[in-house]
């Protein structure tokens, strides 16, 4: 289960490194990437909204990990159904912090482009 409820924080880590790099996928497509209707008007939104989210997902990422650890540690000894509840419920909320980025990368999407993609000056 530790190593369970560390894939989380790896896996935004690891993505967030890969957006921040290459600015996500190099085309705009349905099956990899942050796909939303705003971040997909053009490449210039879609490398803003890759750059955007994965500098938000590397730092949540590199908070999580030691928090998960650290309350992981805290259940060893614990009884299984103890310990799968706890973890659960750190999936639980790793999983929010997963998607909370959403609304700031938005946000910062709209505050940039217009409703067609054109960046604002």
């Amino acid at each position: 289960m530790f190593i369970v409820n560390l894939l989380i924080p790896f896996t935004m880590i690891t993505f967030g490194r890969y957006f921040i790099k290459s600015s996500g996928p190099q085309n705009i497509n349905m099956l990899f990437g942050y796909r939303t209707p705003m971040s997909m008007k053009n490449n210039d939104t879609w490398e803003f909204a890759h750059l955007y989210c994965g500098k938000l997902w590397r730092h949540i990422g590199l908070s999580m990990l030691p928090i998960s650890a650290v309350a992981m540690l805290f259940l060893i000894g614990q009884e299984k159904n103890t310990i799968e509840i706890f973890a659960l419920a750190i999936t639980g909320v790793q999983l929010v912090f997963l998607i909370l980025p959403i609304i700031p990368t938005e946000m910062a999407l709209r505050k940039n482009f217009d409703r067609y993609g054109k960046r604002i000056y």
